[in-house]
């Protein structure tokens, strides 16, 4: 198995440049359902920062992009679950993927609740707000 840093799923999803871009479509093509690429949780985080940040894509495009890595049997993709999970809020509300992520994953893990000082963040994702 051989794993993916963000900037190699970033030029392939992006395809901006010429020469990376077909590199990293060289190697994630390769993969197979017996012989997958990895993608951790940090590398998904990043991607979604990444793609809203330095390139501007809506919601709908990232959501679109996350639901095809998840989808895609030539990726083992690190905590499925917990991703669909974090997707499936972030996509129903105002709160960010980072934060939907930090509190699903809280939850899994046992947490009583998320402490969080953004007023809109517990809100959206039901993390509690401190005073």
């Amino acid at each position: 198995m051989i794993g993916l840093d963000t900037n190699v799923l970033v030029r392939y999803v992006t395809q901006d440049d010429p020469v990376q871009s077909a590199k990293a479509s060289s190697l994630i093509e390769s993969f197979t359902a017996t012989s997958p690429g990895f993608v951790s949780l940090v590398s998904v985080v990043e991607l979604v920062w990444v793609l809203q940040s330095c390139y501007q894509c809506p919601k709908t495009q990232v959501v679109a992009v996350l639901e095809t890595l998840l989808r895609t049997r030539e990726l083992i993709i690190e905590h499925t679950e917990l991703i669909w999970q974090a997707v499936r809020r972030f996509t129903t509300t105002k709160a960010d993927f980072a934060d939907c992520l930090i509190e699903r994953c809280a939850h899994a893990a046992g947490c009583e609740y998320t402490a969080t000082f953004d007023i809109d963040t517990a809100k959206a994702t039901g993390m509690r707000r401190l005073d």
